[in-house]
Parts: structure tokens; sequence; C-alpha cells
């Protein structure tokens, strides 16, 4: 699409790792015409850990023209179906928020209301009723196929090395015209009217831009010390501000199609498998316990000897006051920072970079007019996150700690105070502009926690017993059914990593 007014000649993108070179990437595929560069140094680390994502990597892949088999191969990747929660309603429970669906989620026959209306009198839980659910509870895994019916109901995602996914788009947006420049920035000079103008590097080259991409991370060198954009705190809501991180060997079980999140004392851990390695995190309230108490309770989590020692990241929930300011856009890190419960850390940095790559070739409004779209689009998107979070906080049992005392007992945010008033006597799962998960993942969690609705329409008693029984007995079997002719997670990823070379770089052709 030909833009309606005039596209940055130079883009400047300071730091590199998985949001720089995601950024780069992106930019260099959708604005052909633009010149991208990077400005990197090896000197300062990335923080890069095992990560977790959700669906929409897929199509910030694919909008690449990356081969999945290829970027597998390349990030020392595995399928994900969702995440199994443990011990977070109360020790000894669990539960799954998987990429499926539930079946209707209004009307007579909606699953959910069905289920709870006969609960007593069906197999398992409701997570038994959807597809993706069954199938990492089992070890499965199966691309979603159109022709098999509740098989095409589900989507799924992936666990990779973050470090490695960055090296791998960095080849790639290199052979599509992007620069990369190695240098550590010691100043950053500036236009009167307060744009940024170029960066300086210690060996006294400038890199001159148009637009400025600042992924520089915690430290947000653009937009928080040059252009002194505030932080928004969310810590109120969110105090659990470090995390350990630590890889282990692969552990001699199945390789698991699912992230494990068990709630601990002070916090959660993480538990993310790759093909050669595992992830292990534990991320904490330091207001609630010490960094090495913490430490120690992560290394009780490991099922296999640690690879390397621990690393301690600090960091404060929340956001930037603006994320797009003069000719300065942050993204990642530099722009703000939720804690990583859902995997929503990737998911905001593609999602942004879609945001601009749309506002740059579409609208044909002036820059200023630009950045107060993607300030409100980004601003509402964090505190959407943020409520999606929180939500797993505030509905859970447990008062074992001081920290589950203040969590599940602190004020809410009125967005979702009033989605959980709007669930509880209605039954109905409240959206708002922005969200980052859809209803279907609101209510895995509500139902995962055991929270139901104390009134639901009464549209639901209309349909007959014995009718509502057979539809859900015949979803319940349909779906076992079909995950246990599913091949195991490692022997289909095996097959679908067969032929391929490993960090293989993809092809630079453009889609």
């Amino acid at each position: 699409m030909t833009p309606a007014h005039a596209l940055p000649a130079r883009i400047v993108i300071l730091g590199g790792g998985a949001a720089g070179w995601m950024s780069a990437a992106g930019l260099a595929t959708a604005l052909p015409g633009t010149a991208v560069e990077v400005v990197e140094s090896e000197a300062i680390g990335t923080i890069g850990v095992g990560e977790a994502t959700f669906p929409s990597i897929r199509q910030f892949n694919q909008l690449l023209g990356i081969d999945e088999a290829e970027f597998l191969a390349a990030t020392g990747g595995t399928y994900k179906l969702g995440i199994q929660f443990r011990d977070w309603r109360r020790p000894g429970t669990h539960y799954f928020h998987t990429f499926g669906d539930f079946g209707p989620l209004t009307g007579p026959m909606a699953l959910w209301g069905q289920f709870q209306r006969l609960g007593a009198q069906c197999d398992g839980g409701l997570g038994e009723f959807c597809l993706p659910t069954v199938m990492a509870q089992h070890g499965r895994f199966q691309t979603p196929s159109a022709g098999d019916g509740l098989g095409a109901r589900y989507t799924y995602a992936y666990h990779f090395d973050a470090t490695r996914y960055g090296a791998f788009l960095c080849q790639l947006a290199q052979q599509r015209g992007a620069r990369r420049t190695e240098g550590q920035v010691v100043a950053v000079a500036r236009h009167a009217d307060g744009r940024v103008r170029a960066l300086q590097l210690a060996d006294g080259r400038e890199v001159a831009g148009d637009l400025f991409i600042d992924c520089s991370g915690f430290a947000s060198v653009l937009m928080g010390q040059t252009l002194g954009q505030g932080f928004v705190d969310y810590s109120p809501w969110l105090p659990l501000d470090r995390a350990w991180a630590v890889p282990a060997a692969r552990a001699g079980d199945a390789l698991a199609p699912y992230t494990r999140v068990t709630a601990l004392e002070a916090g959660w851990s993480w538990r993310i498998p790759l093909q050669e390695r595992t992830g292990f995190g534990h991320v904490f309230s330091s207001r609630h316990i010490s960094e090495e108490r913490a430490r120690e309770q992560l290394l009780a989590q490991l099922d296999a000897p640690p690879l390397d020692g621990a690393r301690l990241l600090r960091f404060q929930a929340g956001h930037r006051e603006r994320f797009w300011h003069h000719n300065v856009i942050a993204i990642g890190l530099a722009g703000g920072f939720l804690e990583p419960l859902e995997s929503t850390a990737i998911f905001l940095v593609h999602n942004a970079i879609g945001r601009v790559i749309q506002l740059l070739t579409q609208s044909p409004a002036p820059q200023p007019e630009l950045a107060a779209e993607f300030n409100a689009q980004q601003t509402r998107q964090y505190a959407r996150i943020r409520d999606f979070i929180l939500l797993h906080y505030c509905l859970s049992e447990r008062r074992d700690s001081a920290f589950w005392q203040h969590m599940t007992q602190q004020a809410l945010p009125d967005t979702l105070a009033y989605k959980l008033h709007a669930w509880r006597e209605t039954g109905v799962l409240h959206n708002y502009d922005d969200e980052g998960f859809d209803e279907t993942s609101w209510l895995a969690i509500h139902t995962g926690m055991g929270h139901w609705p104390q009134r639901t329409s009464p549209w639901l008693k209309e349909v007959p017993v014995a009718f509502a029984q057979a539809q859900l007995a015949q979803r319940h079997a349909a779906i076992a059914q079909l995950a246990a002719h599913m091949p195991r997670h490692e022997d289909f990823l095996n097959t679908r990593l067969a032929g391929t070379r490993r960090a293989r770089p993809p092809r630079g052709d453009t889609p």
C-alpha cells in the first residue's frame, strides 16, 4: 500500500536483542524503501532467557515469511499449547489456560453454562471439554486441521531461546537491507525542537536518523533518560520486582507442550521446556522474601542439574508515560514491563511493531496525531494485560503468606472490578478495546480458579437436561478420541525438524 504521507527515510534502532531485531526485521520487511540501522554494543548484555509466547507470534513470523521448521531449529524451540497453573487456587490444585475454545460462550448451549448447571453429572472438569487442554495433559501435539471438526478450534505458540531468536532475526533483517552498527552510545544529539538528531558513539561516530526506535531495555536511554518520560508505576497492584533465572539440563521425562507455572511463597516459578534444555525462573516480590531465599526456592524447583549459575533480574511493573514522543518510539522493556506470568513480553514487542507499521503506512495524519493514537492504544493494552495478570491473584484462595494475603485482599483497578462484577452477577465476559486476551482466556482463569457466576441466564434452563447431557458427553468423547490419536509432542517436533539444518538462516525473500 502506498502511504498517504512521507515515510521516514532513516530509522535508527537503539539496542539489539529480541526487541531490536524484531523491530528491524519487521520494518525492513514492511518498508523496503526505508534505511533501517541497528546500533548495538556487544559490551552491553541483553536480557535473554527461555521465552514462552502466545499464538500471535505465529502471525508475526508468517508476516516475515519465516519457515516454522527453520525457526524451531534455529531457536531450540518447542510447541506450546498453554500454561499449567499449579497451586494457584490453593496448594495441591492445578488448571490449564490453553489456546482452544470452550464452545459457545453465550446462548442456551453455552458450554460453560451447561457444565455449571450439570457439572456434578459430567466426566472431569471443564478443561476436559477443551481439546488443547486434553492434548497438553497427555503430552500430545499436532497442528490444527480444518478437516477434523474440533481439531480446527485451537491454536498454539512456541517456547524458544530469546537470544537465539534475536540472532536469527539479525540475519534475516540484514538480508532484507537492515544495517548493523557496533558501538556504545555516549551521548544523544537533539534538534532545537527536542527531536533526536543522532546517536553519538564512543569512537566519535554519529548515527543520524529521522525516526528512532528505543530498544535499549530497562535503561530506556532515549525515551526515559533523554526525553525524560516518567514512569507509570503498577507496583501497587503488581509488587513483584525480581526474578531469578537458570537453565537446567533436559529432564528424562516427556517433552511437555506447555509452560508450567507454580505459585510459591512470595511469587511464582516458571518451567519452560526447550529442545536441549529447560528454562527455570522465580519471579518474586522483594518486599515479601529475600533474594537468597527466593533463589533457594527456585533451585528446589529444578528437576535436572543446572547448566549455569542463577542470574538475578530487577524490574518494576509499569510503563513510560508516553511510548512515542517527538521522533522516538519505545518498544519492549524501554517502554514498559509486566511480569511474564502470561508470556506477554514478546507479544507486546511485535504488537507495537505492527501498530507502528500500520500508522506509518496507512495514516494521512502528521506525526503528532500518529503518536497520540499509538500512545492511547499502548496505554490501554498495558492496563488490560495488567488486569488479566491481577485476575490470577485476586481469585486465589491462598492466605498462607504475607504476599498472598496482600495480593488477594488489595483494592483492584475499576476496570477489573467491573469485569469481575459482570461475570459474578450475570455470567457476562466483558471485554474492552485493545485487550491482550479474549473472552475464552478470561473464562479459563475464572473457571480454573473455581470462580463461577452466582446468576446466569434463565435461557440455559430452557434446554432439556437430557439434551444438554448428551451434547456435553458427545464433545467430551470426541475430544478424548482426537487427542488419543495424536502423536507425542516430541515425536511430532522431531518429524517437523527432520531435514532442517541447525541455525540455518531464513530466506531473504520478502513475503
